[in-house]
C-alpha cells in the first residue's frame, strides 16, 4: 500500500479509523474474492459488503488487485503467527544438531500447526476458498509470490531439512522432498476434500475432540516413519549411503 495515501488521513483519531476501516475492507474483499474469484467480485460489492462507498477502496488500496494484494499480505501475517514459532524452534533445534528425538519433535510441530490452520480455514469458508483459489492459479500471480515468499519456502526448507537430518539423505534430494510434502500433505485431504471426509467419516463437522483424533492419528504414524527412517540412516541403509556416500557426507543444511 502507498504511504502518501496513509498519510491523507486525518491526524485526529483518522489512524484508529482509518485502520478499522481498511480492515473491514480487507475481511470483505477476502470473503468475496474467496466465493467468486478475483474477477468475480467487484469493488462495488466489496466495498458494500464492509459498509464503505466505492470511492473508499481506491483512497486506501489504488485499485482491485490492490486490495487483493493487501488480503494476501493480512492473511500472510495472520499466518505466520501460527507458523512463525514452529518454524524459528525447528531452525534453532537444526542449528543446534540436537537428537533425533527432538528432530522430529520439531517436524511433528509443524504439522500439527498446519493442521490448525486447516481446521481454521474450514471454519472460515471464505478464507479456504481464497487460499484454494489461488493455490489452483486462477488468480494473480503476486499473491502467489507473496504466499511463498512468507510461508510455503520457509514451511518447504526447514522441513526437508528436517527430514533431511533424521534420515541421513541430502535436504534437496528428490526422495527426502516427497517424503516431507507427503507427511505435511496427510492433513491436507481433509481441508481439500472436507465434505467427501466428512462423509466418509459418517461426521457432520470437525469439532476439537474430532481434530484432535486426526491429529493424533496421523502424529502417530508419521513419528513410525520418521523413527524407521533414522533407524535405516542408522544402519546405513538409505541407498544414497549405500551407493554414493552421499547421506554420509554431506550433512543437511
Amino acid at each position: 500500500m502507498n504511504t502518501a495515501k496513509r498519510l491523507r488521513r486525518s491526524p485526529e483519531g483518522g489512524y484508529a479509523r482509518g485502520d478499522e476501516t481498511r480492515h473491514r475492507i480487507i475481511e470483505a474483499a477476502v470473503q468475496l474474492f474467496g466465493e467468486h474469484g478475483f474477477e468475480g467480485a467487484s469493488t462495488r460489492d466489496i466495498a458494500a459488503r464492509a459498509g464503505v462507498n466505492a470511492p473508499a477502496l481506491q483512497y486506501y488500496f489504488e485499485n482491485k488487485e490492490g486490495v487483493y494484494r493487501a488480503c494476501v499480505e493480512a492473511l500472510a501475517d495472520d499466518a505466520w503467527k501460527t507458523f512463525g514459532p514452529v518454524v524459528e524452534h525447528a531452525q534453532k533445534v537444526l542449528h543446534e544438531n540436537a537428537d533425533t528425538a527432538a528432530l522430529i519433535d520439531a517436524f511433528i510441530r509443524i504439522q500439527e500447526a498446519i493442521a490448525d490452520s486447516a481446521f481454521a480455514k474450514a471454519n472460515n469458508p471464505g478464507r479456504g476458498l481464497f487460499f484454494a483459489r489461488e493455490q489452483a492459479g486462477y488468480e494473480p500471480e503476486s499473491a502467489t509470490q507473496i504466499l511463498s515468499a512468507r510461508l510455503r519456502e520457509p514451511l518447504n526448507e526447514v522441513s526437508a531439512a528436517l527430514v533431511a537430518r533424521i534420515s541421513g539423505r541430502a535436504a534437496d534430494d528428490p526422495v527426502t522432498l516427497i517424503r516431507a510434502f507427503s507427511l505435511l500433505g496427510q492433513l491436507v485431504i481433509f481441508h481439500v476434500a472436507h465434505r467427501s471426509t466428512l462423509t466418509a467419516l459418517g461426521w457432520k463437522s470437525i469439532d476439537a475432540e474430532k481434530a484432535e483424533q486426526i491429529k493424533s492419528t496421523i502424529r502417530e504414524q508419521t513419528r513410525m516413519l520418521l523413527e524407521q527412517w533414522s533407524r535405516e540412516r542408522d544402519a546405513g541403509h538409505t541407498p544414497a549411503a549405500q551407493s554414493t556416500g552421499r547421506g554420509k557426507s554431506r550433512k543437511p543444511q
